[in-house]
């Protein structure tokens, strides 16, 4: 798919690129822009800005944006979203970057504002431009894009068909690549089963299955926030160690969510659609529908956490007696005996540790590295995944290491000077 992509995007002006979620759409791009920029006037990289990727979500703008720096590019990169600070992101905007990565609203806000200069915008990369569309952005890209009159390239990223591309985005006989071809099947070792629950307490049967995975990591998917809040509510009564997350949370507590999710401090996650693509999160084992998805498209990008490529999965829907398989899945599902009584699930083997300080604070993952594998007394294979923020880090540990690693660390100074650390909440 990258390899196709990356041909199309040096002959053709005009993109769509259709590849399931976790598929590699990022680099597909990201790569092929990279050599576009190379051929650029020097001088252009910091005067003008030359590449614009939209994006329905904060997440994804900061995982494009991580992805971009990981490349190691001499190019500059900025990142603007709601819920990011105004004043800090028109500092930023100052000096154009080569690349502006964000979302619709946040770079509407921007334009009309006058804290940049869009109109020298020769590329752009439409992100998960179905999921931007169901957002209600329509406008806002409609907007943008009337401020981008030079665009030479466009390329249109989706994991589903859009039957409708708006006039706004005037793809001109674009060239269409298609890798969702059979995704709906349970193909890759996904395994389909159905749970049903008498009556209607899906609570109580979601605890038992969940109770029956023991070391599986999953996301249970429901429709609505309220919902997760229920659940989160009930797991926390029975002690059960899992994350929420949803859009009413605040951005960085969703963020600490995907983080001790991808550093297994937690394998369990409660979620709306908000989980089920666009994210930077590892292979899941297990999905289940608590809440059964309105739409197949919906359907697909939920399944699509699990069984990614090779791998194998499992995807259960939970059916009281008002519920229906949904009509476009195309085989039922085996049936799934719940056990009697619930089990607690295996704890995590991994705990995380808060570090008040980051890249802002000239801190990086070697500093971490250094000061839990020396001054911690921890092995290498007790250290787990470091994400480094601007203003804050994380470091999984073992959690038989965890007291100890605490109690260590208490009068231990990063870059010369004292640093709060802590379990994260």
């Amino acid at each position: 798919m990258q390899e196709k992509a990356q041909e199309a995007f040096s002959e053709v002006a005009d993109l769509q690129l259709i590849s399931p979620t976790g598929s590699g759409k990022t680099l597909a791009y990201l790569l092929p822009l990279l050599i576009k920029l190379s051929k650029e006037n020097p001088e252009n990289h910091t005067q003008k800005m030359l590449a614009m990727i939209i994006v329905p979500t904060r997440e994804l703008a900061l995982q494009i944006e991580q992805v971009f720096k990981q490349l190691g590019s001499k190019y500059k990169i900025n990142c603007c979203y709601g819920g990011h600070s105004v004043r800090i992101e028109k500092n930023n905007l100052s000096e154009l970057p080569a690349v502006l990565v964000g979302t619709p609203g946040r770079i509407a806000y921007h334009i009309r504002n006058e804290n940049m200069q869009v109109n020298t915008c020769k590329y752009l990369v439409l992100d998960e431009f179905d999921k931007s569309l169901e957002a209600g952005f329509h406008d806002e890209m409609e907007y943008i894009l009337k401020n981008m009159p030079r665009l030479e390239k466009k390329v249109l990223c989706s994991a589903t068909v859009i039957s409708n591309i708006p006039g706004f985005v005037k793809m001109n006989n674009p060239e269409v690549l298609d890798f969702t071809y059979g995704i709906q099947q349970p193909i890759s070792g996904m395994q389909l089963k159905q749970v049903r629950v008498l009556g209607d307490d899906k609570l109580e049967a979601l605890l038992l299955l969940v109770g029956s995975l023991k070391d599986k990591s999953a996301i249970v998917f429901c429709n609505h926030r309220d919902a997760v809040n229920r659940i989160s509510e009930q797991l926390v009564k029975q002690k059960v160690v899992h994350g929420f997350y949803h859009g009413g949370l605040d951005q960085i507590d969703r963020e600490k969510t995907l983080i001790k999710l991808r550093n297994k401090t937690i394998q369990l996650l409660i979620s709306t659609d908000l989980a089920a693509r666009g994210l930077d999160i590892p292979e899941i084992d297990v999905v289940i529908h608590y809440q059964l998805p309105l739409k197949e498209d919906a359907m697909v990008h939920r399944n699509g956490r699990t069984a990614r490529m090779e791998a194998t999965g499992e995807v259960y829907f939970l059916l009281d007696e008002n519920d229906h398989l949904p009509v476009f899945l195309e085989s039922k599902p085996d049936e799934f005996k719940l056990p009697e009584s619930f089990q607690m699930p295996n704890p995590p083997q991994w705990k995380t540790l808060f570090i008040k300080a980051g890249k802002k604070d000239k801190i990086n993952k070697m500093d971490i590295v250094g000061m839990l594998l020396q001054k911690a007394k921890l092995e290498k294979d007790e250290l787990g995944k470091i994400e480094v923020l601007d203003h804050v880090a994380y470091a999984a540990i073992k959690a038989n290491k965890f007291k100890q690693v605490l109690q260590l660390v208490q009068s231990e100074k990063l870059k010369g000077r004292k640093i709060r650390m802590e379990e994260a909440s």
